[in-house]
């Protein structure tokens, strides 16, 4: 389907301003992408350098995670300066180069946002926490201790223990979600709204295409600082924290979700309004009403675009069963949103090892990420099929993973650095020590390796986004009639007069499935024989109902 090109945004020629919808997005982790400068960490000239690979995939969009100065106490999720670059990826000219090279490639750049918190070394923080009356005071929650000296209530943090920090200067406590270091901006203060605002202005004009929104659903706090109450264990899971934190303990009703937060995003919405395919994607965190507030932060055209949720990022393995649970549940609580789902981001173990996936399985999982109804976003390496990396103790930089070893290992096993080639040192990523080891096991399923393959993983990727492009009702279409069967799992995909039928095997046995009437053309896959098919294990099956014919 060809559209007329209505609008060019940032030099790119736009046939659709809802380009999101449907679209898929490619993040990259620049500490571990490429190094140009020989520090053993990746840089913002290294991305650029790299942006070929990228753009030969068929993706929309990049997303690049924080960038900005920081004391790297949380790897650039502790922002010191929201408007310049860190010296170790590089300044805002590099930056510059880096918009220019991609929408000179057809790719759009969405930057990492990180608006709840910020470092304890942020100038707002260090003027706020000098007194209880100077211009900034309340930008961060500040609140007092209870009589016997205790924290005020009894939120903890996501990096384990409370989520109250005393400050000797204030003689108060300060709230921090995250790290000690990583304190929270109060959005109940006008002020702070505005400056973010700003920030966000700042980037736009700059030239980036939209956002992701660390932690959405973060921002604001309960202004009454109740206590949140206890969560039966039978509704525990470990798919924002480990099972060994305590967070899973508590039913968070009031350390974050509430309902001032529509206010904000709806402003933010507006904002980014005035700049033509401007897009954003939030980062809902929480284990149990994720869906349904990533439906009230994407209904309609006032608050978000897209957010996505954990449940395809947990530990539980994704089953057919799981499949259609999930979007029996999004269409219950969600049915005007948009998701954008993964299977793998820099904050979860990579799915091929999170799920035990066999090699014959990835392309599979592949395959049903690019039909499944919504957005798509696709983590740096995941295109090779990557498994998770085993980095030792000793190696181990992310504080989350140091404090709680070695039951929770932490997030640095999906945070190591691209195999690009096998033959040269740390695989073609730095040509001196990189900041994490390059996995061993990653070198023989090295970029150069697969590039030329046409049965790699990499090129069943590169098909499989191809695919999803070339079909309306893939893009943006219905999804109906989700079907289970043991390990098969199929649905219909239906939009502008076009209908797909698509059926997995999800096991490792064959399987005989009935196809629904029609005639069907086999888009990936084997040609249906008459009202059934046969999947090998892990085989996929997508075909397109000629309706001419019926």
């Amino acid at each position: 389907m060809t559209l007329m090109t209505d609008i060019e945004h940032n030099g790119i020629a736009v046939r659709d301003k809802d380009w999101w919808r449907g679209g898929v997005i490619y993040q990259i982790y620049p500490r571990s992408f490429q190094d140009t400068n020989g520090d053993g960490v990746g840089d913002l000239k290294g991305i650029v350098e790299r942006l070929p690979h990228v753009a030969s995939l068929g993706v929309d969009a990049v997303w690049i995670s924080p960038f900005f100065t920081s004391p790297m106490k949380d790897f650039g999720y502790d922002v010191s300066d929201y408007r310049d670059v860190d010296p170790m990826f590089g300044t805002l000219a590099d930056f510059d180069e880096l918009i220019r090279t991609a929408h000179g490639l057809g790719l759009r750049v969405m930057i990492d946002l990180v608006l709840s918190h910020t470092s304890d070394e942020h100038p707002w923080f260090k003027e706020s926490r000098s007194s209880r009356d100077n211009p900034r005071a309340d930008w961060y929650v500040w609140a007092d201790p209870r009589p016997d000296g205790t924290p005020p209530n009894n939120w903890l943090s996501i990096f384990g223990g409370s989520a109250w920090a005393w400050d000797s200067r204030r003689c108060q406590y300060y709230l921090h979600n995250f790290l000690a270091s990583q304190p929270d901006l109060n959005f109940h203060t006008p002020a702070v709204q505005e400056a973010l605002l700003d920030v966000a202005r700042f980037w736009l004009e700059r030239g980036v295409d939209g956002f992701r929104l660390d932690t959405i659903n973060f921002y604001i706090h309960d202004r009454q600082l109740r206590d949140n109450p206890p969560l039966p264990e039978t509704l525990r899971n470990d798919s924002i924290a480990p099972s060994v934190n305590p967070y899973n303990f508590q039913d968070h009703k009031y350390d974050k979700n509430q309902p001032e937060n529509l206010a904000f995003l709806n402003r933010l919405r507006r904002l980014m309004e005035e700049y033509p395919a401007v897009a954003a994607v939030g980062e809902v965190g929480d284990a149990q009403y994720g869906l349904e507030i990533l439906g009230q932060y994407t209904a309609g055209e006032d608050y978000m675009h897209m957010c996505y949720a954990f449940e395809f990022l947990a530990k539980e393995k994704l089953t057919a069963r799981r499949v259609a649970e999930v979007f029996d549940r999004v269409e219950r609580v969600a049915p005007d949103g948009w998701a954008c789902w993964a299977f793998s981001n820099h904050d979860v173990m990579r799915h091929a090892s999170r799920w035990n996936l066999p090699p014959a399985a990835v392309p599979l999982f592949a395959t049903l990420l690019m039909t499944l109804r919504g957005s798509v976003c696709l983590y740096q390496g995941e295109e090779l099929g990557l498994p998770e990396a085993e980095v030792p103790f000793e190696a181990l930089q992310d504080p989350y993973g140091i404090q709680f070893w070695p039951e929770f290992k932490g997030r640095d096993g999906a945070r190591t650095p691209m195999a690009w080639t096998p033959d040269v040192p740390g695989g073609g990523f730095s040509e001196v020590t990189s900041w994490l080891p390059v996995a061993a096991a990653h070198l023989p399923l090295a970029v150069s390796l697969q590039d030329g393959d046409p049965g790699s993983v990499l090129n069943h990727y590169r098909r499989m986004i191809a695919l999803r492009h070339a079909h309306p009702a893939l893009l943006k279409g219905d999804m109906t009639d989700i079907h289970v069967a043991g390990d098969l799992l199929s649905f219909r995909r239906s939009a502008a007069g076009e209908t797909l039928y698509c059926a997995f095997n999800l096991g490792d046995a064959p399987l005989e499935a009935d196809v629904p009437p029609g005639e069907w053309q086999a888009l990936h896959g084997p040609a249906p024989e008459g009202d059934t098919i046969t999947l090998k294990p892990w085989q996929a099956l997508v075909a397109r109902l000629d309706e001419g014919r019926n």
